[in-house]
């Protein structure tokens, strides 16, 4: 089966918001077996939408729509949807339930534009929203389907785990496409490709697998890709090639899929029952904000210091003045000291620091806009490693958050 996915709303239009929807659900549309051949995004204007309707049900089986049925003036979905299929609203009780019984929990009064949003297309399948107002429709007309639902991500999403994939797992599609993801860190693009080598040796091109490098400022993903008649050859196909990927780049590749790099940190101080302390200075608190989003964070996380001034390096951590004044802040004597700072003070089992220049003022010639240095200290060892992020403020941030923890993991597993 073939999709297409129409987004609408003039915030799309704009570059206002970022139309993140449509990359969830060609994600989650593959692993049923559809595979969505284009995107479309319209803004709010029932013409625009009509022809956008009208044009993807022609050409393919599945149709998503999301946006534009909210309460206001401009949500003009739900109208153009009726005049698509030729009918008009009705009144859903179960609908019209949830919403009154949302309003109460949040001891918000109920007006009558809340209360319209439980009118539905005559003839749809109503999908309830467990997580807002607007309901979805689901209709289905000489074999092919149209889904539409709310532009608000978290309620989109619901729809599509609750009711959408559960519908379309019932129907044999004669195709299975799954997607296995390895995130790495510490490496370029270019130079994870060269030790890769020749992907021809991995698969043959008439496999049904591809592989794919997709950059980001913290890492390359690889993302495995095979199709098949049966799950368990697929699932086959995947693992033999993950297989002989982490043979040839196991040491840069730090979780897989959905994981990130703090909640494998976590793991393994808990496992081995260690403790850590974050002293940092250009990070801004991003480490201690990425540690403690994991949840129960608490076992292993003491606590976390932005020092961000000279005066607050000696004063929190114990830095000596004579070290900031011979070699200055962004240093590896300063980067260590304030590792070992944090270590001691917080009595814990490893001490993690930075300290950088930003940007985009403040480079010299000899320390250059992008220059960080990251601090680690453990009972056994104290040191600290060198890196150039670029001239981008944010990017260098984030870069030098997960470099440390990057930093974390690799000193804990003794790579």
């Amino acid at each position: 089966m073939q999709a297409e996915i129409i987004s609408i709303g003039d915030e799309l239009l704009i570059g206002q918001v970022i139309n993140t929807n449509q990359a969830f659900i060609a994600q989650q549309l593959q692993t049923v077996g559809i595979e969505v051949r284009r995107m479309v995004t319209v803004g709010d204007d029932e013409s625009a939408i009509l022809t956008a309707l009208e044009e993807a049900f022609n050409r393919v089986d599945v149709v998503t729509v999301t946006g534009g049925l909210g309460p206001t003036h401009d949500d003009v979905t739900r109208s153009a949807i009726c005049k698509f299929f030729k009918t008009d609203l009705v009144l859903d009780g179960e609908a019209l339930r949830r919403v009154r019984a949302l309003f109460e929990r949040r001891g918000l009064p109920i007006i009558n534009l809340n209360e319209d949003q439980a009118l539905v297309p005559r003839g749809c399948t109503v999908i309830q929203n467990n997580h807002g107002t607007a309901p979805g429709y689901f209709f289905e007309r000489n074999g092919k389907h149209m889904i539409v639902m709310p532009g608000v991500p978290f309620e989109m999403e619901g729809m599509m785990k609750e009711f959408v994939l559960p519908f379309f797992r019932q129907r044999t599609t004669g195709k299975v496409i799954l997607h296995r993801t390895l995130k790495t860190t510490g490496i370029g693009e270019s130079f994870l490709a060269q030790e890769i080598g020749n992907v021809q040796t991995l698969f043959s091109p008439t496999e049904g697998i591809s592989l794919a490098f997709l950059p980001s400022p913290t890492g390359v993903r690889l993302r495995i890709t095979a199709q098949g008649s049966r799950v368990e050859e697929v699932k086959q196909k995947i693992a033999r090639v993950e297989s002989q990927l982490r043979a040839r780049v196991e040491k840069y590749i730090y979780a897989t899929d959905e994981e990130e790099l703090e909640a494998i940190v976590g793991k393994l101080l808990t496992e081995r029952k260690l403790t850590i302390a974050v002293a940092e200075s250009c990070t801004g608190g991003l480490i201690a904000d990425r540690l403690t989003n994991v949840p129960g964070s608490s076992a292993y996380f003491e606590r976390g210091l932005i020092v961000y001034s000279n005066e607050s390096k000696i004063a929190e951590l114990g830095v000596p003045e004579g070290v900031l004044k011979s070699h200055g802040a962004v240093s590896r004597e300063v980067a260590e000291a304030m590792a070992f700072g944090i270590r001691t003070k917080a009595n814990v089992d490893i001490g993690l620091s930075t300290t950088g220049i930003a940007g985009p003022t403040g480079g010299t010639t000899e320390k250059p806009v992008g220059l960080v240095w990251i601090g680690y200290s453990d009972r056994n060892e104290t040191l600290a490693l060198k890196f150039n992020f670029g001239d981008d403020r944010r990017r260098t941030k984030e870069r030098a958050a997960q470099a440390a923890l990057e930093l974390v993991r690799r000193r804990v597993l003794k790579m």
